[in-house]
């Protein structure tokens, strides 16, 4: 796996992950896995939420559960696509909730790279997935890794706004401390949840609070042609 992706300021908070033993059996179930099926995101991609978010920079935690299984779809970041993908029914509804939130247009895009480049963190709890088999990477060892990450920010950071959409993600609420950092709730952005997740008003919620704290708020529309273009 693609350590060296790693920015240095999360490298030197995750070393110790690395050296454990369920890490090491991640490691040689991913490598054992790549023989045989094709695993996405592309290997060089696994990490790069973290390369695209340093640690020092996160100022917003949305959290997945598994990264697309689709040919070409996960690229490293939760619920994002690259450019010319077809934008997925989740990500369509989390682009309908922002416009009717903050009254941003409807993003030409599936590309959440924008967004990671201002601190926006977008954490899957599983980081791989085998081609067309979704779950099939999960208590593998990555929620262990990814629920480290979650703790980490909640114990070093402060002022972190926390989205979990979804019953999955608010599974994740005890990792984080609640008189540190903002935690918002929804229904996940699935059609499946039926329009529950609308009308949760989370973008205009997390700008608020970040500048109530004195933080530069998210620019969250990605149909801007600018410096964090993708």
């Amino acid at each position: 796996m693609y350590l060296q992706n790693f920015n240095k300021s999360w490298k030197s908070h995750l070393q110790k992950e690395f050296k454990k033993l369920y890490f090491m059996a991640l490691t040689d179930f991913l490598e054992s896995e790549k023989l045989t099926y094709t695993i996405f995101p592309k290997e060089q991609d696994v990490f790069k939420a973290f390369e695209l978010t340093p640690f020092d920079t996160v100022k917003v935690v949305i959290i997945g559960q598994d990264p697309y299984h689709g040919l070409n779809q996960a690229h490293g970041l939760s619920f994002s696509v690259n450019k010319g993908i077809k934008v997925p029914p989740s990500l369509q509804n989390i682009f309908k909730e922002l416009q009717a939130d903050i009254n941003n247009p409807i993003p030409t895009h599936g590309s959440l790279i924008k967004w990671a480049q201002q601190g926006v963190l977008l954490l899957n709890a599983t980081l791989t997935v085998r081609e067309e088999v979704p779950g099939s990477h999960q208590k593998k060892g990555w929620e262990t890794f990814t629920d480290a990450v979650i703790k980490l920010i909640s114990d070093e950071k402060e002022h972190v706004v926390f989205l979990l959409w979804g019953n999955y993600a608010k599974t994740k609420a005890p990792l984080i401390d609640s008189s540190r950092h903002l935690i918002l709730e929804a229904a996940h952005p699935s059609p499946l949840a039926r329009g529950a997740f609308f009308g949760s008003n989370h973008f205009s919620k997390t700008n608020a609070y970040l500048i109530s704290n004195h933080i530069t708020p998210i620019d969250w529309n990605l149909n801007e042609v600018g410096l964090f273009s993708a």
